[in-house]
């Protein structure tokens, strides 16, 4: 017995300073079946968007409209919840965006997407509260010139303060105008 309350104490500690080190080595990101990926823009006075997200393969699956169905709210990537960092004020589509740390999340359809622009942050990305909704803009869904085996978002300049935030995945792209006032 006593040599047992002893092993006991030690056994008792390390698994207490486990937990405090959350039970796991850090992880390298990059190595996840769904790495990161990162798009960015710097618009004429040097204001910045930036989105970060990881970027799920679609492995043969058919992703949206089938495991991610039509007209639900999609995370919009895979992991942890999609970023959108904007350093000035914004217009996406016809609604106004003020500069700050948002989430990204969309809810697809065969005819037309909604980008949700969402405030709450830090989250994993399937947990999604719609009371933090900031707003909800259409966005214009057209074919991709080839089919793209990984999700990928990209903000392509498209004037000295205009982009063009494209979502596109399989043979799907979805698309919303940005500009910054």
């Amino acid at each position: 017995m006593r040599t047992a309350l002893p092993l006991f104490a030690v056994l008792l500690c390390t698994l207490m300073a486990a937990a405090q080190a959350g039970g796991k080595a850090p992880v390298d990101k990059s190595k996840r079946p769904s790495p990161p990926g990162q798009t960015s823009v710097t618009l004429a006075d040097g204001k910045t968007i930036t989105i970060d997200y990881s970027r799920p393969s679609l492995k043969g699956r058919t992703m949206i409209g089938g495991q991610n169905p039509y007209g639900q709210v999609w995370r919009t990537g895979a992991n942890e919840a999609t970023t959108f960092v904007t350093t000035t004020d914004l217009m996406v589509g016809d609604k106004h965006v003020p500069a700050g740390n948002y989430t990204l999340y969309t809810i697809p359809n065969q005819q037309q997407w909604t980008l949700i622009i969402n405030k709450q942050t830090g989250q994993w990305g399937t947990v999604y509260d719609e009371k933090q909704d900031l707003v909800r803009v259409p966005m214009k869904v057209s074919k991709t010139p080839a089919p793209l085996e990984q999700f990928t978002i990209e903000l392509k300049q498209a004037g000295p303060k205009a982009a063009t935030l494209n979502l596109a995945w399989a043979d799907t792209q979805a698309s919303v105008d940005i500009t910054a006032h």
